[in-house]
């Protein structure tokens, strides 16, 4: 282990303590002055990075949210949940939002793509959805996978979304055609997650065999194969600049692999336990992570301040998906065990002697009445007395002041401090009725997924028949 460079090394700045359960997900919004984060523990928490602020904690979801992203504007904040729905939120202290209901299973992940107008989100009913942000409407569904589907991903041009699953293998698929256009096969274990690195030509893997993999799909190429951790790998994320990746570990610590050497540079060890999540910032500046430990660490990247800006400019030329190879591009390596190295830098901040900045803001509850979006069907709960009925909650961003939920708030830092019976603003008997009413609705939501699903396979089996009567027809005018 070499002497450490304090100026260039990633440095512990604060960490935020508000969730009561495992972090499952974490994203900063595109600006850098807030931070989501989703938990075991139900609740989407929305955190500012400025001394002493007040954090958001919305709640709606009813089981594990297990990923958070903010749309490309910041404007929109979606979550994806084990109760099988996909909510919006609009990341605010009234916090409106709208849910969307197609899935049979839990949610595992929600993606935006890079323009914004869609949102593509992966299910253990094995399929991939894709939304319509503009209309909030279901779009189409992806069918390939034989087992869960982990993450989906958008590629930086959206033409593209990869997408991971527990049958082992990794999906490319064409958003045009809505076709899977390219396979990737593991036979040791699955990755748990998937991202395309900032150019679009390459994607990484964190596999549940305790790799991290690198892959081109130009040339449908394992480029490089990393054995770094010492439990299954559960999420990646690429700096801006493409030259560095970072990685959660289940061996409760974070890696970071700098890919134009094709070596790690640096072990972290500041989570007690599995580590769920990573993210760098949008300017790479910072990143953060999450994990059982409940607490959400920031870290100052600074190891990037020296050549990320020569690197952005270079880079500049390898924007488009269809370039030809180009010499920046990461090459094909052979696998890096990296046992016995010793010019990596393992950095603990329990054993340093630091004035570390904690975080535990007063916390605003934020409870919000929304709309639902299914396959088939768009439904509002009842507005409260006095309140006016408004018009279909098409966009979050777009609903106008005078339409606002009702909304509870208070300061406590209990949350299982839930609102009494007196305090509803809905009697009792109308809750009970409209939850039935979402139980029938939920029936026939999975009713219409299953019909299309096999609507799909017909519509494959029969275009199949075409091509096939096709060359028949070829055939015979060629003999004749």
């Amino acid at each position: 282990m070499k002497d450490r460079q304090t100026q260039e090394d990633p440095v512990l700045e604060r960490y935020f303590k508000g969730h009561k359960a495992a972090i499952t997900s974490v994203d900063f919004s595109p600006n850098g002055k807030q931070l989501a984060t989703g938990s075991w523990d139900t609740f989407l928490m929305l955190w500012s990075l400025r001394p002493q602020a007040r954090a958001f904690r919305y709640v709606g979801h009813k089981d594990v949210i297990t990923s958070v992203q903010f749309s490309p504007l910041g404007n929109l904040l979606a979550s994806a949940s084990r109760d099988r729905t996909i909510r919006l939120w609009i990341p605010d202290k009234r916090g409106k939002s709208s849910e969307f209901k197609a899935h049979t299973a839990p949610v595992r992940s929600v993606d935006f793509s890079a323009d914004g107008q869609f949102l593509a989100s992966a299910s253990e009913d094995k399929s991939i959805k894709v939304w319509n942000m503009y209309r909030q409407r279901f779009l189409y569904s992806l069918y390939r996978h034989t087992h869960w589907v982990r993450c989906a991903k958008f590629s930086p041009d959206g033409r593209l979304i990869v997408s991971c699953s527990e049958d082992k293998t990794i999906k490319i698929w064409d958003t045009t055609n809505k076709q899977c256009v390219n396979n990737f096969s593991d036979f040791v274990g699955f990755a748990n997650f998937v991202a395309f690195n900032p150019n679009g030509t390459c994607i990484a893997s964190a596999g549940s065999d305790h790799t991290v993999k690198i892959w081109d799909i130009r040339v449908n190429k394992l480029l490089q194969h990393y054995q770094v951790h010492s439990g299954g790998v559960n999420c990646v994320s690429f700096h801006p600049s493409g030259n560095y990746l970072i990685t959660a570990s289940s061996d409760g610590t974070l890696k970071i692999l700098d890919l134009l050497e094709g070596r790690l540079i640096y072990t972290l060890q500041g989570h007690t336990g599995p580590v769920f999540t990573v993210s760098f910032s949008k300017g790479g500046e910072l990143f953060t992570s999450g994990g059982a430990d409940a607490q959400v660490l920031l870290w100052r990247t600074n190891f990037d301040e020296l050549n990320y800006k020569d690197v952005s400019k270079r880079n500049l030329k390898r924007l488009h998906f269809d370039s030809p190879p180009h010499l920046l591009d990461i090459y094909p390596r052979t696998p890096h065990p990296h046992e016995g190295r010793i010019d990596t830098v393992e950095i603990n901040p329990k054993l340093d002697v630091i004035d570390l900045q904690t975080s535990t803001p007063p916390v605003v509850d934020i409870l919000s009445f929304d709309s639902t979006t299914t396959t088939e069907t768009t439904v509002r709960t009842l507005p409260d007395k006095g309140e006016e009925i408004c018009g279909y909650f098409l966009n979050p961003s777009l609903m106008s002041s005078e339409c606002s939920p009702t909304i509870l708030k208070k300061k406590t830092e209990d949350i299982s401090d839930l609102p009494s019976e007196s305090q509803r603003s809905i009697p009792l008997a109308v809750t009970d009725a409209l939850e039935h009413i979402m139980e029938q609705l939920n029936v026939l939501t999975q009713t219409v997924s299953i019909l299309e699903q096999r609507l799909t396979l017909t519509e494959d089996k029969l275009k199949d028949c075409l091509e096939n009567q096709q060359k028949l027809f070829n055939a015979i005018q060629q003999k004749i």
